[in-house]
């Protein structure tokens, strides 16, 4: 019987520290380094369809004017030469932000590019195109696939940008958070992805969804790529507040909330834990005293207000040109009055300080992704719940792969930490990828 089992179309994309490196001392052209992933492209993308719009004669003309700033020993900045892709509710000049959504078929191109993507580009940074979201950034699915196995989903709502780093089509991606958007997809692609503090990245130029908790988000291959991609778009004015140590004291919650891991899962989660300890960390068990369901339940709930107030207008249009979640979270985000929105945002200020300070000492928080691997079919991607309580508590948030399951597909967990901790993670990412990162 001929085997049925999909082929996997993961391929190490290459590090960016390497690469930048390679092409600063001239042993790397970056039109040679670009061509390298449209090859790629053209190769598995009618498979993984991770791209919304590809602009390769941009891109081509672009490398050619980096490779010849090279030649001349002259570069931009750390990442001088490197691919992007970026997700398709930032905005690229002359590339249409179509948000994945009939209501902007005819929308015309922009004419600048968001400030994140400008500030890549002042590193060195030139974008092949625009990678696939789910509609509005929420949970109407894109086509796009994930990489492991094209019969299940990549995530969302960054799914263009988990699937194109992973498949190998590109080194590096911008995705979007509100509540799990950008770690999570990277969690079913076996890849990592850095979500820094929330609300500390410039959203202008970029289509919002819930700007409360709208965060930029920066995928890389591993973990060192992606803190190396978020340390080239930081803003200088972000400073490490304290070095963390070497050994460092890692927290992990124990709350009921946990239950709706799979045993997998949760044995994946400890593994890595035992492993941070034989490193020489302190890991630490923490019952938690308040309740990450009712943190998931505010976030949620306060999301939906400010996603139906954006989005209040696509009730007037024609049918079919917003899909049903979308109008579905309008309709229920409209039914909370702007009292009880308040409250709870109250409410959710109360519970992060509860869980800080509980844990004064802890340099970061190590939690699983999500409670199972990536789900077959397209039509959900995936379940939030794991991730956005951290979203809501506020600090950077690093997804770091941490094996495979019996199915083939990836395991994830998340370290969180404290907000305003962004450069401090960067550090601390670093350590414990060291010890507990299992690429496929």
């Amino acid at each position: 019987m001929a085997d049925t089992t999909p082929k996997s179309l993961v391929q190490d994309p290459g590090r960016l520290s390497e690469m930048a490196r390679a092409i600063a001392t001239g042993e790397l052209s970056p039109v040679a380094l670009l061509e390298r992933y449209i090859a790629r492209i053209e190769a598995v993308d009618g498979t993984v369809q991770a791209w919304r719009q590809l602009d390769l004669a941009g891109a081509r003309a672009e490398a050619a004017a980096l490779d010849k700033e090279a030649r001349n020993g002259s570069l931009r900045g750390p990442l001088h030469g490197i691919p992007l892709g970026v997700k398709d509710i930032i905005d690229v000049a002359g590339l249409p932000t179509r948000c994945n959504s009939r209501s902007r078929a005819d929308a015309p191109p922009p004419t600048a590019d968001a400030e994140i993507v400008q500030q890549l580009r002042r590193q060195g940074m030139l974008v092949v195109g625009k990678l696939h979201t789910t509609e509005f950034a929420f949970f109407d699915p894109s086509p796009a696939r994930n990489p492991h196995n094209p019969a299940h989903t990549p995530g969302g709502s960054s799914s263009g940008s988990g699937a194109a780093v992973a498949s190998g089509m590109v080194p590096a991606a911008l995705g979007t958070q509100t509540v799990a958007s950008v770690n999570r997809p990277a969690a079913y692609c076996g890849i990592s992805a850095f979500k820094p503090s929330t609300r500390s990245t410039c959203i202008h130029g970029i289509a919002p969804l819930a700007p409360s908790y709208d965060t930029v988000g920066f995928y890389g291959y591993c973990v060192d790529d992606a803190v190396t991609l978020y340390e080239a778009a930081a803003s200088p004015f972000v400073v490490a507040r304290a070095t963390p140590k070497q050994a460092l004291q890692i927290v992990l919650p124990e709350d009921p909330h946990l239950a709706a891991a799979t045993a997998e899962t949760r044995a994946a989660w400890l593994a890595a834990a035992d492993r941070l300890g034989g490193a020489g960390h302190t890991v630490t068990h923490w019952a938690s005293t308040t309740s990450f369901e009712e943190i998931f339940t505010l976030q949620r709930s306060t999301m939906l207000f400010e996603l139906a107030r954006n989005y209040a207008y696509t009730r007037e249009l024609a049918p079919g040109q917003v899909g049903t979640k979308f109008i579905a979270a309008v309709a229920d985000g409209l039914a909370i009055s702007t009292n009880r929105y308040l409250a709870e945002r109250a409410r959710l200020d109360d519970l992060r300080t509860v869980v800080l300070a509980a844990n004064p000492d802890a340099d970061a928080f190590l939690w699983p992704a999500a409670p199972d691997t990536a789900p077959k079919g397209l039509e959900w991607t995936g379940d939030p719940r794991f991730i956005s309580p951290w979203t809501s508590i506020g600090g950077p948030i690093v997804t770091v792969p941490v094996g495979l399951a019996a199915n083939g597909l990836p395991i994830g967990c998340i370290l969180a930490s404290a907000p305003g901790t962004d450069r401090e993670m960067c550090v601390i990412a670093r350590h414990v990828a060291a010890a507990i990162e299992r690429k496929p």
